[in-house]
């Protein structure tokens, strides 16, 4: 498995470091730590395919212009046996590197040879990193930022894993503390209501008004009858969680494999209450002193670690609160399970928690900076450039399950992956449901489905792929196969990027460039052109790019279509 880019790169640096050396070893410069330096890839190719700026961060330490700094290492660079066919200084001092054919002709020697590894690289060593998303609440159904949290989540664990990273999915189910009590009040409520009327049994001002809890209700008075009418009210709301609440889960999963995420683990707030591990974590911070009591209800400092106010541990009934279980879920995250990362996806509103969990790790004993927040922006939905908030069929708020009935899965996930998290995304529904180039899955799902087109009809003519030589693929020199081929290698390190900055739109974003730069190509050159060995070339070029956008799309859980 291998990223052309990071090979590249760090050839450069080492190239650089020898040159250097050099010429310290002459006194041609003086001996001095190098700072840090980029090497990128340039917007214009005309200014190389890579270029250092070392010659500039240097200036300072050599007290000497950087283009004289920049002449200094190129008399030294040897470029036999490198990637690059030259190198040149530009500007004020960039140092420029080109890119010799035999790394065009390897990029796409790779790509066809690593198949459906193309793109994984070993970066993360197999450290162990949790990624724990939705998490939405068991007491109704899934809305809007929990389908984009979704698919943020999803995507963002699938580039971790083809990171190097031993990735586990989780979901936390809040099955325990006041949206449970909550939950049961409603049900009880309209349990009441449905034997005895409205009028007769009030419903709490603060329950849950949805049609699923008047459902719930009513299914379990048609299997139970009245009997717990006269059971007492926690007899009562207990009967009615424990036969409602795993509907709700089973909904929730059923709804979530619809959208293809799959969870590793399932885990249940109600665990840590009932295996002690909440009334462990919270004896912990007392034994560090960092409780006291007030008003009747126990208070943990959180301000000294970084939070803008003290916690409540526990209530004055005696009730832990919701931080307390949340402190001991992450210490079983990284104490118990032995994750080296976690990285938990919450909606915007909840950035006011971060400090105060990362605190309250770092409080307990674990280090918070393990754990990070990926805080996710709102999501509006439009049609016909105007914002839609209510579903067709319910009048109500649109759900997942409302969402997936309007546009195809393929676009859901795609789409909600195209802006960067901590940016609000604009949906347009009747885009994500077009069938044409304006809409971009469909634009990068095309791409794949016209480069196998292309083979099925040179196949019908005779020509099947044959087995290419480094010297054929060095034959690939026309500036549109040669940017397409560049962008191809950046995709290893593409994924790394996205799994670095919490960003799965850096790979949704790549796949649509890598789409455009096929179909310029495809308009540039001819496939099955006069010279036998340039068509062999381009069919493996053509290949490599199938392979390339294939594992883009496999890695998003999104169809690869042979024909559209």
């Amino acid at each position: 498995m291998s990223d052309p880019i990071y090979l590249t790169t760090e050839q450069i640096r080492r190239l650089i470091s020898s040159s250097l050396k050099t010429a310290f070893d002459l006194n041609e410069l003086a001996q001095a730590d190098i700072p840090d330096f980029t090497v990128e890839i340039p917007a214009d190719r005309s200014h190389g395919d890579f270029a250092a700026n070392v010659a500039m961060v240097s200036a300072k330490i050599f007290r000497s212009a950087p283009v004289k700094i920049a002449q200094t290492i190129l008399s030294h660079i040897d470029l036999t046996g490198s990637f690059f066919s030259k190198v040149e200084i530009a500007g004020p001092g960039f140092i420029n590197f080109f890119l010799s054919p035999s790394w065009f002709a390897h990029v796409v020697s790779a790509a066809l040879e690593e198949k459906e590894n193309f793109g994984k690289t070993n970066y993360g060593q197999g450290k162990k990193v949790m990624v724990e998303f939705v998490s939405a609440n068991p007491t109704g159904p899934m809305h809007m930022g929990n389908a984009r949290g979704g698919a943020l989540g999803d995507c963002l664990a699938a580039a971790l894993d083809a990171a190097g990273y031993d990735v586990t999915r989780e979901f936390y189910i809040n099955d325990a503390g006041n949206q449970i009590e909550k939950f049961g009040a409603s049900l009880e409520a309209r349990y009441c209501q449905h034997f005895l009327g409205e009028e007769a049994f009030q419903f709490p001002e603060d329950g849950y008004h949805g049609d699923d809890i008047k459902a719930h209700a009513a299914n379990f008075a048609e299997i139970f009858g009245d009997a717990y009418l006269n059971s007492t009210e926690r007899e009562r709301r207990d009967a009615l969680v424990a036969y409602a609440l795993p509907i709700n889960i089973a909904n929730l999963k059923r709804d979530l494999g619809k959208y293809r995420i799959t969870y590793d683990v399932w885990f249940h707030e109600k665990n840590l209450h009932d295996d002690g591990s909440v009334n462990n974590v919270i004896s912990i911070l007392r034994e560090k002193g960092l409780t006291y009591s007030k008003d009747g209800a126990l208070w943990y400092k959180a301000s000294s670690f970084g939070a803008e106010k003290d916690e409540v541990l526990i209530r004055a009934n005696g009730a832990p609160t919701y931080f307390a279980a949340d402190i001991a879920y992450h210490f079983n995250k990284f104490a118990v399970r032995g994750f080296d990362t976690v990285i938990n996806v919450w909606g915007a509103d909840h950035h006011g928690h971060v400090a105060r969990l990362k605190g309250a790790m770092d409080a307990i004993g674990l280090d918070g900076s393990k754990l990070d927040i990926v805080l996710m922006q709102l999501v509006r939905l439009t049609q016909n450039g105007e914002a839609v908030r209510m579903s067709k069929r319910t009048g109500k708020a649109i759900t997942l399950t409302d969402l997936l009935e309007e546009i195809p899965i393929d676009a859901a996930r795609f789409f909600f992956n195209m802006r960067e998290p901590g940016s609000r995304l604009d949906f347009d529904l009747g885009l994500a449901a077009e069938q044409s180039s304006q809409n971009p899955v469909y634009y990068v799902q095309y791409a794949h489905a016209r480069i196998c087109s292309i083979l099925k009809n040179l196949a019908a003519q005779g020509v099947a792929p044959a087995e290419v030589s480094s010297k054929q693929l060095e034959l690939l020199t026309d500036p549109s196969e040669l940017e397409l081929i560049l962008q191809t290698a950046r995709f290893p390190s593409i994924v790394i990027d996205a799994a670095q900055n919490r960003d799965p739109a850096k790979i949704t974003k790549y796949s649509i460039d890598l789409a455009s730069l096929f179909h310029k190509f495809y308009n540039s050159c001819r496939v099955n052109c006069d010279d036998p060995e340039l068509t062999q070339a381009r069919i493996a070029l053509c290949i490599a790019v199938r392979t390339t956008l294939k594992n883009i799309l496999s890695m998003l859980k999104i169809d690869a279509p042979e024909v559209m």
